[in-house]
């Protein structure tokens, strides 16, 4: 078998030669074998990006929700002025007699108050939390496409997310966080944190250096 098979291959390339040289007898182009293709290289570098500093750094999501703690701040005051009028209605109350017609009509007027207090309470706190998640949503969608781009035209393979806080002794829930993070040491030239920034940030950074480092917290 072993030699059928060399016979074999020594025919395919006997023809082959004899395909070449009447080519250049005659005056056709041999054709040429088609190159090897090189695969690209693939992405072999890793980093890390502490997403909690982005946040706290970054322009428009900062602006957005300093507006939006203006908004909180008018509607909690919006709702003390509200409510004063209700103790105010409650200390009337007691000027009446139980059961007269005075009485009964200023209680209902108490109840209905007190009613659409903790309802306007509850949507308007429910407006401001759906609020507030879009706005984390749509700034933290920039991140994951800012971060993609920036591996992308980095050929970095993985990035990891961690948490560059410093730890406060004597914050407990700090200390325990510190202990369980999944990334114990990192070398700071991969931290790609304020690359990213940068580029979310775009016009108000664009003059900064390219490798700028994050201040010491």
């Amino acid at each position: 078998m072993n030699r059928q098979l060399a016979t074999l291959a020594f025919a395919v390339a006997m023809a082959f030669c004899q395909a070449a040289v009447h080519a250049q007898v005659s005056g056709q182009a041999v054709p040429a074998a088609a190159p090897a293709v090189r695969p690209a290289t693939p992405a072999n570098h890793v980093a890390v990006i502490d997403v909690g500093y982005v946040f706290k750094n970054h322009t428009r999501f900062k602006t957005a929700m300093d507006k939006m703690k203006d908004e909180v701040l008018a509607a909690e005051n919006s709702l003390k002025g509200e409510r004063d009028r209700i103790n105010g209605l409650m200390e009337q109350l007691k000027g009446f007699n139980v059961g007269t017609p005075e009485y009964k009509k200023l209680e209902a007027e108490v109840a209905k108050a007190q009613g659409d207090f903790s309802v306007n309470a509850q949507l308007q706190k429910k407006d401001f939390m759906d609020r507030e998640a879009k706005v984390y949503l749509q700034v933290y969608t920039e991140i994951e496409r800012a971060v993609s781009q920036f591996a992308r035209d980095n050929s970095i393979a993985v990035v990891h997310r961690f948490d560059g806080e410093t730890v406060d002794s004597g914050d407990r829930n700090r200390i325990l966080g510190s202990i369980t993070k999944p990334i114990v040491y990192y070398d700071p030239q991969i931290d790609i944190t304020p690359d990213v920034l940068r580029m979310l940030n775009g016009a108000a950074v664009a003059g900064a250096p390219a490798s700028q480092p994050r201040p010491i917290r």
